[in-house]
């Protein structure tokens, strides 16, 4: 990895000492050029993770296939030889919300065309329809005033097909006007509200505003779940970060106020998140390789699989890194992680509802 070029001074530019080398000893700054190449700030900032000590690997690997010694290694003072935990959450928080946007998916290829399908599909059953009336019409079942009128009916006779309600409002919205709870507009939503006794219209009364504010503006259903789905992602980072001091929080609660501090928890925290998000992203790369693979391949399977061992291993991620902190006996270890682990997938279920909702009322 390119260091930047040195400087032919030996004076350090940040304090003024004399340097030997390529660090100042009295600072630390590296004696390179005050000017480099554009590409040195990108080649810098990946360094600043993978650099000649291979910090970044050594913690990557500890983080993965070691649950918790990154955060005993960390509270016991080793700190340098790994990255610290905020700047390794924030990277790898980047890295999972980042590197799957850039990622092609083979699926996004093969529906672009849907809608030509459907089309073949409605003008095949009204031929065939059409080619039943004029069977009957020939037989001599049918006179010709029946067979028109017949024909007729069946050419407005709107088919539906079960599987073409894939969309999130499909359940919702009439396939030619925007619709929601069966009201198309606020005022019609509204009086179907005062007759309501279910409080469900209620809840979704922001929802429902939304909808036919955007809707004015000349969105379409699918434009609509578009702008959502990529808020509902924009807003997953944050709504993350904002959970960690939550989960700390409940493992402060449940450990020796004298022993731990709630920092230590902080630490503990941050890397079972770094963890998670880690595990996340393998998660999402995995789905969009699998997406070019053949359906009933074997190589599927395998996906599937290791899909259900990444799963299974989050799980036994948190125990294992609990016990292993802790240091607390195996049962009472269990107990206390059994009991931390329904709590915050309990708060991070309530906050994902609470985020999905949001990140609709907030569509503009």
């Amino acid at each position: 990895m390119n260091h930047g070029k040195l400087r032919e001074e030996k004076t350090c530019l940040n304090c003024g000492h004399y340097v030997e080398e390529r660090f100042c000893p009295h600072c630390g700054q590296e004696n390179i050029e005050s000017r480099q190449p554009f590409y040195f700030l990108f080649t810098h900032f990946i360094e600043d993770f993978t650099h000649y000590d291979g910090q970044f690997w050594r913690t990557i690997h500890y983080l993965f296939t070691r649950p918790g010694i990154l955060t005993k290694e960390y509270l016991a003072g080793k700190r340098q030889l790994y990255v610290a935990p905020v700047k390794l959450y924030i990277f790898i928080s980047f890295l999972t919300f980042f590197l799957p946007n850039i990622l092609p998916h083979a699926k996004e290829e093969a529906e672009k065309p849907s809608h030509i399908k459907k089309e073949t599909k409605a003008k095949n059953q009204k031929d065939i329809s059409k080619n039943i009336v004029e069977d009957l019409q020939k037989g001599g079942v049918m006179s010709n005033e029946a067979a028109n009128a017949t024909q007729k009916a069946l050419d407005t006779l709107k088919i539906e097909d079960g599987k073409e309600k894939t969309e999130l409002f499909d359940s919702t919205f009439d396939p030619k006007e925007a619709s929601i709870m069966h009201a198309y507009s606020m005022k019609q939503y509204d009086s179907i509200l005062a007759k309501d006794d279910t409080g469900i219209y209620t809840i979704m009364r922001p929802i429902a505003g939304k909808v036919f504010e955007l809707k004015e503006d000349g969105y379409s259903k699918n434009q609509i779940w578009e702008k959502y789905k990529e808020n509902f992602i924009h807003t997953i980072p944050k709504a993350l970060f904002v959970y960690l001091p939550i989960f700390a929080f409940f493992l402060w609660l449940f450990h020796n106020k004298k022993k731990w501090w709630y920092f230590d928890h902080g630490i503990f925290t941050l890397h079972y998140f770094s963890f998670l998000l880690l595990a996340i992203l393998v998660f999402i790369v995995g789905e969009k390789i699998a997406s070019f693979l053949p359906a009933n391949s074997l190589l599927t399977l395998l996906y599937i699989l290791a899909c259900v061992g990444l799963g299974l291993y989050m799980t036994i991620y948190f125990f294992v890194a609990h016990h292993r902190v802790y240091e607390t006996k195996k049962r009472i270890s269990i107990l206390k992680g059994s009991v931390l682990f329904i709590v915050n997938y309990i708060g991070l279920l309530l906050m994902f509802l609470a985020l999905m909702y949001l990140s609709f009322i907030m569509l503009h």
